[in-house]
């Protein structure tokens, strides 16, 4: 009897913490309007679609369920720069560029061009920016990966895991005012080593570009809560993270058991015109990822 009261205190307190946990974490901030003069700024990681597979929330049946959630998400959204991560339908090597997120998404949404894609020979196709074509110009674009080789397409990452990478673009906005550059990461969730490498090569080849002048976005799925040491790493590239409050991934359940992974970064002449909001809601029923949408509105002086 003993024990069984123990275990039911032991019970209620997991019950008890994991409750509070989700609250602390979770919460929804409204989206205020886009600012007129700004720029907003989001990233996603929409979960790659596993062709092989016949049924779940990741085969093609479950991106038939969700791809309209992942539309609706965008209009919501209304941002005009979106990095992407897992953009991705992965059937092995005979995919062929399959890419039914990038398709859809382009398709629905013809506002929006698609930038850090290519040739999948050549240059990795699974993490686009999105980019409003009346606003923006694409001037160039390239990739490196989180690798000792980092200049050889889909080399594994520092301790031989998958490959791991971050896509850039350059754009020129067509109201005037400098380019800038968007990096765009995904860093790998299981090792810490590999994450911490990774944002150092990510400070080795963004800090060069900064000290030139040329404004600099950092987004994505950095698998770092903001406190860690990835992120101090990051700091060094001359950027600034402002704190999402809460979780930005969610199990595809809804579940906010820890805080924000997901992350904008920005360097000067860009400044902060609003906080950072995570878009913890469902469209059509549906949850567009595992991962909640982060956008932050941005302002970019002439310098």
């Amino acid at each position: 009897m003993r024990l069984l009261k123990t275990l039911a205190v032991v019970l209620a307190g997991i019950i008890l913490t994991v409750g509070t946990t989700m609250i602390v974490n979770g919460g929804q901030r409204a989206l205020p309007p886009a600012p007129a003069d700004g720029v907003r700024v989001a990233t996603l990681n929409v979960h790659y679609i596993a062709l092989r597979q016949t049924d779940g929330p990741w085969s093609v049946a479950g991106w038939d369920a969700r791809k309209t959630a992942v539309s609706q998400a965008l209009d919501h959204i209304d941002a005009d720069i979106i990095g992407f991560q897992e953009m991705e339908s992965f059937g092995g090597r005979d995919t062929g560029g399959v890419n039914l997120t990038l398709d859809y998404l382009l398709e629905q949404h013809p506002d929006y061009a698609a930038a850090a894609i290519g040739d999948p020979a050549t240059f990795p196709v699974t993490q686009p920016i999105f980019y409003r074509r009346a606003a923006f110009d694409l001037r160039d674009q390239g990739w490196f990966f989180f690798s000792d080789t980092p200049d050889v397409i889909y080399s594994r990452t520092f301790n031989g895991s998958w490959p791991a990478f971050a896509s850039w673009a350059e754009f020129e906005p067509r109201s005037g005012g400098p380019a800038f550059r968007v990096y765009n990461v995904h860093f790998e969730y299981r090792s810490r080593s590999n994450r911490q490498l990774s944002a150092q090569l990510v400070v080795d080849r963004v800090a060069p570009i900064v000290a030139r002048g040329v404004p600099v976005l950092i987004v994505g799925d950095i698998n770092a809560m903001y406190g860690a040491t990835t992120m101090d790493i990051l700091r060094g590239a001359g950027v600034t993270f402002d704190r999402a409050d809460g979780a930005t991934y969610h199990l595809n359940r809804g579940l906010n058991l820890f805080g924000a992974i997901d992350h904008i970064g920005y360097s000067e002449p860009w400044s902060a015109l609003g906080e950072v909001v995570v878009i913890r809601q469902k469209f059509d029923g549906t949850w567009p990822s595992d991962h909640y949408p982060v956008v932050q509105d941005l302002m970019l002086a002439d310098g």
